[in-house]
């Protein structure tokens, strides 16, 4: 594996693992810095929004034009960034709520909810919110490995971007495993085998995709990909972040997230 298929798949590694981060505070924090993370949440959309409409779907309109022409390429364009806004819809269409990652908690939240459930009701929330989860982090693993693949500079500000909301998931799977297990070892390994479907998703990207990967299906891709980003940025971080902390904490953190982002492209152009 050369360099630049290396760079995508340890980003979309590094973005999976964040979950740990999510298991360490578990057993760390009393109380979560509610302002840091709906500011941390709101950076994230405006990375992911942001590099999405501004870079990733103008590169599909890109390519697409110079291989169909302008009229037909901005049509696949428009068509397979809504395909995939429903990939990620219908996924949360068939995610139990239970276990649905887009119901964010913070420690002391999950703290005293489990405290008033039977073990084997929290040990089948905890099951649920991991598989959940690896269902969402496998799309999120091809999103970073797309975009790390066309620019290495957005493939880390998207692994970022994917890492930070990836803590709180990783604290939502660790607190009812641990606490129906008593286990930290169970709670720590099955918070690490969620976060590995994201390095998943861009070893099989790369497996199964990168022999068919003519310009024409890499634009279609990169469009797939901004639906995918955008999706995520507007159902799960931003109302993540308006929960956590005050309205104008989480926007100042949505335009600080599209100003660091303009700012990186800038300077890295």
């Amino acid at each position: 594996m050369n360099s630049r298929i290396l760079i995508p798949f340890l980003l979309s590694l590094l973005a999976g693992l964040a979950t740990l981060i999510g298991f360490f505070i578990t057993f760390i924090a009393k109380k979560t810095n509610r302002k840091l993370l709906s500011f941390s949440l709101g950076l994230s959309a405006g990375v992911m929004i942001y590099v999405a409409f501004v870079e990733i779907f103008v590169e599909s309109r890109s390519i697409l034009a110079k291989n169909l022409g302008e009229r037909q390429g901005l049509l696949l364009t428009v068509i397979f960034f809504f395909i995939g806004m429903a990939i990620i819809a219908l996924i949360d269409r068939f995610v139990p709520s239970c276990g649905n990652p887009h119901e964010a908690y913070s420690v002391e939240e999950l703290d005293e909810g489990v405290t008033c459930m039977k073990k084997p009701g929290l040990m089948k929330m905890g099951i649920m919110t991991a598989i959940a989860i690896a269902v969402h982090n496998f799309p999120e693993g091809i999103a970073t490995f797309m975009a790390a693949l066309e620019n290495p500079t957005l493939g880390i500000a998207i692994a970022t971007a994917i890492a930070i909301h990836n803590i709180p998931e990783g604290i939502a799977i660790s607190i009812p495993i641990y606490y129906a297990t008593g286990s930290r070892k169970k709670a720590f390994g099955i918070t690490l085998l969620s976060g590995l479907a994201e390095p998943l998703g861009a070893l099989l990207t790369y497996l199964i995709l990168m022999p068919f990967f003519t310009p024409v299906v890499m634009g279609c891709l990169f469009a797939v990909v901004a639906g995918i980003m955008v999706f995520i940025s507007i159902d799960e971080l931003l109302p993540g972040a308006h929960k956590y902390g005050e309205h104008h904490v989480a926007i100042y953190g949505l335009i600080s997230g599209m100003a660091v982002m303009a700012l990186s492209l800038i300077l890295f152009a």
